[in-house]
């Protein structure tokens, strides 16, 4: 990866003299040092079975488990959570299902919107919440956390044993939402500040998994400004900090030709030989072609019989990038390389008897359609944040290189006065998140909740100091509570 610093940003050189002795040059201010950190965080046995409880509480939503699963106990996984929080003050500013207009915008998965009309109360069990500390105070003295309280499908009783918590959820991503709980209350104890002059969000979301890509959930709160001058997206990245997050786009080509027996194979479209075609002259044409993109030539299916020429299928494709304009540049080659491979198929076979109705009506046949696309990537990136989280708050950067996961933080991209990172306990991997055997370590989890509080104590520092600045707003980025916001950043 080459869209991140491939380490912490260094601190700016100190003030010097100038050569003539008449007057210092003018340097960055640095990061007011926050006084000596003290012991970790632990999380208490209230925490404990806090997270227990959640692991118990099912909450995959329907993309996971389906229009016939059980209905995920979303409202009832946020409740509890929000009972834990307001013993250290914290307050309900919104709970509600998503508004179904959330699923008209562009962006929106095709399987999403399929989903929302099979199941009438999609929508309606899959609310989010946000909490805050204290009154409401201006975005660029608040930090915002998200977290996402539904999970994949797949149920295991939960349990703790010999330093880990076991069950769905463990380490993606109830595990980080209670950790986050126990650093809020450290900071809280030894921080007059906050929930008064320093800002605290937690926006509690639902519709992260199952492809749902926070559309319906981490989108429309973002959108309303439930947003801080630091925002943390709290998943699995081994407890460093990822300025960035991956975007994909799914393609489907389509070719709805006419079906012929195994004694006319000529009869007929061939989409198997068609489509293995276009799948082949992808995987030459488009891998590598654009930088900060993958391409992954996915599932190929026409049929599964022996004695029959299929006249119709369809090749899908995940188009995964780094940034926005990677994202566009591989749509658009993509769109032109379907073409150019349907010219080509129809030169090869046009004059072999079996496949040349194929080749002569290739174009005719085929289409090309996005399940996903029109979503933004993250990549963020602010001096005076970095410098926070390295030199104040003691926090690691992920190497340049590392793998960098697509989550909710997407819908930060382009937001103005913000810095969004990636930042959460255990890795995704090795933790089994998605997997049987999904599980977290109890020192993973106290680390995070650390890191939590002495980002909140370097973060408060700044204020108190006065060194922090409201952040450069990005011209094309979009206004604030503004539910066409994205559209104007071109990301609508």
């Amino acid at each position: 990866m080459t869209d991140a610093p491939p380490h912490a940003p260094q601190p700016a050189a100190p003030e010097s003299a100038d050569p003539s002795g008449t007057a210092p040059q003018p340097v960055a201010p640095q990061p007011a040092a926050p006084t000596a950190r003290p012991a970790p965080v632990e999380l208490t046995g209230a925490d404990r079975e806090l997270l227990l409880h959640l692991i118990g509480l099912p909450t995959a939503g329907p993309l996971e488990v389906g229009p016939d699963g059980p209905r995920p106990e979303l409202w009832q996984a946020q409740r509890d959570y929000a009972r834990a929080a307001a013993e250290l003050g914290y307050t309900v500013v919104h709970h509600a299902a998503p508004e179904p207009a959330v699923l008209e915008r562009d962006g929106v998965p095709v399987t999403v919107r399929e989903a929302a009309a099979a199941q009438p109360d999609f929508l309606e069990c899959q609310p989010s919440m946000v909490l805050r500390l204290g009154p409401e105070l201006p975005a660029e003295r608040t930090v915002m956390f998200n977290v996402h309280l539904d999970t994949v499908a797949g149920f295991e009783p939960p349990r703790f044993a010999e330093g880990r918590f076991h069950g769905r959820g463990a380490i993606d991503a109830k595990g980080p939402a209670v950790a986050l709980l126990a650093g809020l209350r450290a900071a809280q104890a030894e921080l007059p500040d906050l929930g008064t002059e320093i800002g605290v969000r937690i926006q509690l979301v639902a519709g992260e998994e199952g492809g749902a890509m926070g559309v319906f959930g981490t989108r429309p709160l973002v959108e309303a400004g439930h947003t801080g001058r630091l925002n943390v997206f709290c998943e699995p990245t081994r407890n460093r900090v990822v300025p960035r997050s991956t975007a994909a786009a799914t393609a489907r080509i389509t070719v709805a030709g006419q079906d012929s027996i195994d004694d006319r194979p000529g009869g007929g479209h061939n989409a198997t030989v068609l489509l293995g075609h276009l799948a082949s002259h992808l995987a030459e044409r488009l891998s590598e072609r654009v930088e900060g993109g993958r391409v992954c030539i996915a599932g190929l299916h026409t049929g599964t019989l022996h004695n029959k020429v299929y006249g119709s299928g369809h090749l899908l494709l995940n188009l995964a990038y780094t940034s926005t304009e990677a994202g566009l540049a591989l749509q658009r080659a993509l769109t032109d390389e379907v073409a150019a491979g349907l010219a080509a198929f129809t030169e090869r076979y046009a004059e072999l008897p079996d496949f040349a109705l194929t080749a002569r009506e290739a174009a005719q046949v085929t289409t090309l359609d996005w399940l996903k696309r029109g979503l933004p990537a993250l990549h963020s990136t602010d001096p005076w944040a970095e410098r926070l989280l390295t030199e104040g708050a003691g926090l690691a950067y992920a190497p340049a290189d590392a793998d960098v996961c697509t989550c909710d933080a997407i819908w930060m991209h382009g937001v103005p006065g913000a810095y969004t990172v990636v930042y959460g306990p255990g890795d995704l991997d090795a933790n089994g998140a998605h997997a049987e055997g999904e599980h977290a370590d109890l020192a993973d989890l106290e680390s995070f909740a650390t890191g939590v509080r002495d980002l909140l104590r370097a973060f408060t520092a700044e204020h108190r100091a006065g060194h922090a600045p409201p952040g450069e707003p990005a011209a094309t980025a979009p206004d604030r509570n503004s539910r066409t916001a994205l559209a104007r950043n071109g990301w609508s």
